[in-house]
């Protein structure tokens, strides 16, 4: 029997409208309390790329992610989600937005109390009128997606750091949304399972043409992944470019993520306060 579930085609690369914004940010303010988080941000996300967030811990890489989602409300500024301004809707009129988005959470949040087959059936469940069979032949095919085929019966204890976070993956994309919000998806894992994570992202664009924001501190999934690549400095964006333009940036705050020297700029200056500055420095001055 046909399922009587919806589902929107992806976005041709080949459409004119496909790298249209899919999500605009607005003059976007956020606070916590005395913390300003977000000031000014002005930001679109294309159909069909893959935007990646870059920025020091406390940048609002992640609180960006979470106004996408409707989990926050921004205290100025408009968000909308194709062209729809989504930031004043009350919660119920949010859900067929989030029908269409992925979620991947930094720590996976599987139920540890289901099976993997249960965790990816309950979103199923919940939102789609998928039969049974249908939903277990949906399930079959995402674990396939993500190298995890033969793992239904299993709790998520009983896989390792990397394969809870491809079944977690799996789940995001069960309901095939048409854009996903990867929240740190190398965190925590060994070079060789986090190229695995970011090769899977790179298939899910290459394959759906699904619109992608990652945010990460990984420079090797960045360059792996990125179409384009924003960094955010204290609640603003100081750089937006593909990653090779990032890396050939003179802005002082790029080059030190970039180049990972602000660990090493903070050391010479620790060194310099104890013992004073490099003789060099005194030729200098006297020259």
């Amino acid at each position: 029997m046909p399922s009587e579930d919806h589902e929107r085609e992806p976005a041709s690369r080949h459409d004119p409208g496909a790298h249209r914004p899919l999500i605009e940010l607005i003059d976007l303010h956020k606070s916590f309390g005395s913390q300003r988080v977000l000031e000014g941000v002005n930001l679109n996300f294309r159909q069909g790329q893959t935007t990646v967030v870059l920025g020091q811990s406390g940048s609002g890489k992640s609180v960006i992610l979470k106004h996408i989602a409707g989990l926050l409300r921004p205290d100025s500024g408009e968000i909308r989600y194709d062209s729809l301004r989504i930031d004043h809707l009350p919660e119920r009129d949010l859900t067929p937005m989030r029908k269409e988005m992925g979620f991947l959470f930094q720590l996976s949040a599987l139920f540890d109390s289901m099976t993997i087959a249960e965790n990816l059936e309950f979103p199923l469940i919940e939102h789609s009128r998928l039969s049974p069979e249908e939903r277990r032949e949906r399930i079959k095919d995402v674990l396939a997606v993500v190298d995890l085929a033969g793992v239904e019966l299993k709790h998520p204890a009983q896989l390792s750091g990397g394969q809870q976070r491809r079944a977690a993956l799996a789940r995001a994309i069960i309901q095939r949304p048409r854009l996903m919000l990867y929240d740190e998806p190398t965190t925590g894992l060994d070079p060789i399972r986090a190229a695995g994570i970011s090769d899977l992202i790179m298939k899910l664009k290459n394959e759906t043409g699904m619109t992608g924001i990652v945010v990460t501190h990984d420079l090797a999934c960045m360059r792996k992944v990125a179409d384009r690549v924003v960094m955010l400095h204290d609640g603003r964006i100081i750089a937006d470019g593909t990653p090779d333009e990032l890396a050939s940036s003179e802005d002082p705050h790029v080059q030190h993520f970039i180049t990972g020297t602000a660990e090493a700029e903070l050391d010479r200056f620790r060194n310099e306060s104890l013992l004073g500055p490099p003789p060099s420095a005194h030729r200098g001055a006297r020259a």
